[in-house]
């Protein structure tokens, strides 16, 4: 047995080499940040996962998975974004609440019960934040988008994924409406890295900064099929 500490090592190492903003090499200090730990903690915990030949570890150049920990990985973020769009559609929970959680459930539900909100979810491809749920089989396909940072004014797109990095930025997101599927038009850009206007919805507008917009991936509404 793996410990539930050793699946969300491979997890978060997982996490940073694929998505939106995938990173070129995972160094023991980027795991210490995004686990809110000592890099001393990080050291002795990719000593374990190495000698459990789960991670390939080169001091000082980083650390990849191996395909067993690949493999291992893949099935715990499995489980916590079925988790995650449970909590959200099925129990009512918020973005900024999915997250915390599904990593209390996600090493403990049985496959049975997987399988189950599975099919009871009708076989979702993407979790509530849109980020994309494995197969039972471990292969997952990724859609790259365009950060809202990056869109010029005029321009109308359809949120397709927002970071879920941060809870509070989630909360700030909620307010203003965004999420998954809603639609922005960003009707102009501040110079000097100021903020975005937009308008949410065509409904609400909004002023809103650039360190919020690049954690908000879209795609053009012109693009859809």
């Amino acid at each position: 047995m793996i410990s539930q500490s050793s699946q969300d090592y491979l997890k978060t190492i997982y996490k940073l080499t694929h998505g939106q903003n995938p990173v070129a090499s995972v160094t023991t200090s980027l795991i210490a940040e995004h686990r809110a730990v000592a890099p001393a903690s990080v050291t002795n915990m990719l000593k374990k996962l190495a000698a459990m030949k789960l991670v390939e570890h080169t001091p000082y150049q980083g650390v990849v998975l191996t395909s067993t920990g690949k493999r291992i990985a893949l099935e715990v973020l499995r489980h916590h974004r079925l988790l995650e769009l449970y909590l959200s559609e099925v129990l009512g929970f918020d973005l900024d609440k999915v997250d915390e959680e599904a990593d209390r459930l996600e090493h403990v539900i049985s496959e049975e019960f997987e399988d189950k909100i599975d099919r009871m979810l009708g076989y979702p491809t993407v979790d509530p934040h849109g980020a994309p749920i494995p197969r039972k089989d471990g292969s997952i396909e990724y859609d790259h988008y365009l950060c809202l940072s990056d869109i010029p004014a005029g321009a109308n797109v359809r949120v397709r994924q927002v970071s879920d990095q941060s809870a509070e930025m989630l909360r700030y997101m909620t307010t203003m409406g965004i999420k998954p599927n809603v639609e922005i038009e960003v009707v102009s850009r501040a110079p000097f890295n100021g903020p975005l206007e937009i308008v949410v919805n065509g409904e609400a507008a909004y002023s809103l900064g650039l360190e919020v917009a690049a954690h908000i991936y879209v795609s053009s509404l012109g693009e859809e099929g």
